[in-house]
């Protein structure tokens, strides 16, 4: 089963579409019950995603018996206007971690940072 994350309240950078993405792209193969565990979601909302991603070309799955085996679209690009060009594999290179990485603390130098003030 996969380790489920501590609660979390208030509001948070990504979305949940992004999040059962990205849980995906860590494991093809997973069960939707360990979605909705990892995502803090329920599962029926899992499968409205999951649902939304298929619909709209992000993902596609097979069937081998009782599991399901996802696979992703990487060269597909995002939808809101905003993030014009950039793709799913851009997106999931910064949500998904290599396992070596996952110990880690984050690599967040002043010097790449972005001045908000840049930003425009």
């Amino acid at each position: 089963m996969v380790e489920v994350p501590g609660s979390h309240t208030g509001w948070t950078f990504v979305t949940n579409h992004a999040r059962v993405l990205a849980t995906i792209a860590d494991n093809p193969n997973i069960r939707i019950r360990d979605m909705a565990a990892h995502c803090r979601l329920t599962e029926r909302a899992v499968q409205r995603i999951i649902s939304d991603l298929e619909q709209d070309g992000y993902l596609s799955h097979t069937r081998d018996g009782r599991t399901n085996t996802y696979r992703i679209e990487p060269d597909k690009v995002l939808r809101h206007p905003a993030e014009a060009g950039l793709t799913v594999a851009a997106l999931l290179s910064l949500l998904v971690q290599d396992e070596t990485d996952r110990g880690r603390k984050p690599d967040v130098r002043p010097s790449r940072l972005v001045d908000a003030g840049d930003a425009r």
